[in-house]
């Protein structure tokens, strides 16, 4: 698989994580399967060819669901993908329909965005999602995101009370605080992972698990392999399933 992430402009911050390709070779096996893991972000994805399935087919324009386990997909030779990677705030400006309704899950978007027309190229999507503008909270959560640790953290940097942030995430986010942190926190160790020149116990330690155990569970829980393994088949948020040498 080829898959590519583009930078937003900076006018989109607190709203677009990031845009993204993803295409199969057309010489690819009829079909291939890789894991999905969370990094709690929701995707716009426009299909621009062939076909996709993950609990079912999918139609060529859907909204996903930020994941809080593993995702089983499957896309055909010749698929290719582009999408936006969004907060899940960013999908109350979008839809009336609350972020939390479509964890775990995708819907159609001309089902749940009728309005919204998700294009064929990452630029002109990004031209799209300027319509809309992040909130002074939204940027703050953004920015606080990757440094907090704990729902107090993140509530004094975003310049809430703590209180004023439950209710704000139970609105715009559909989980607890502390259930996001943990999900935020594994998605940045696994991006990082590809890169990481130290070992993994420094890994570890630099992404707030209190040791390389702690981060070996986590990965086991929400990527279905343990970090050396998810380094291995890494294709950007996707995994390859393991192969069975035996």
């Amino acid at each position: 698989m080829d898959y590519c992430e583009v930078t937003p402009p900076d006018g989109l911050f607190g709203l677009v994580k990031v845009g993204w390709t993803l295409s199969v070779p057309n010489d690819a096996p009829r079909w291939i399967e890789h894991h999905a893991t969370p990094d709690g972000c929701m995707e716009i994805i426009r299909r621009r060819s062939g076909r996709s399935e993950w609990q079912g087919a999918q139609p060529e324009a859907f909204i996903a669901g930020a994941l809080t386990k593993p995702a089983n997909l499957r896309f055909a030779a010749g698929s290719s993908f582009v999408a936006l990677r969004i907060w899940p705030w960013t999908w109350k400006l979008i839809s009336c329909q609350s972020p939390g309704d479509l964890s775990d899950r995708w819907g159609p978007l001309e089902v749940d965005a009728p309005d919204f027309h998700m294009p064929d190229t990452v630029e002109a999507a990004f031209a799209a999602m300027s319509a809309f503008r992040p909130s002074e909270t939204m940027q703050a959560m953004a920015a606080a995101l990757p440094s907090s640790r704990t729902p107090a953290e993140l509530a004094s940097a975003a310049g809430l009370s703590l209180r004023t942030l439950q209710r704000w995430f139970e609105t715009n986010v559909g989980q607890p605080p502390r259930t996001y942190l943990r999900i935020v926190r594994f998605g940045d160790a696994f991006a990082g992972l590809p890169a990481a020149g130290i070992g993994l116990a420094d890994h570890a330690m630099d992404h707030g698990f209190a040791d390389q155990a702690h981060m070996s569970r986590e990965f086991r829980s929400l990527a279905g392999a343990p970090p050396g393994s998810a380094k291995d088949r890494g294709h950007g948020p996707f995994i390859a399933p393991e192969i069975d040498r035996s």
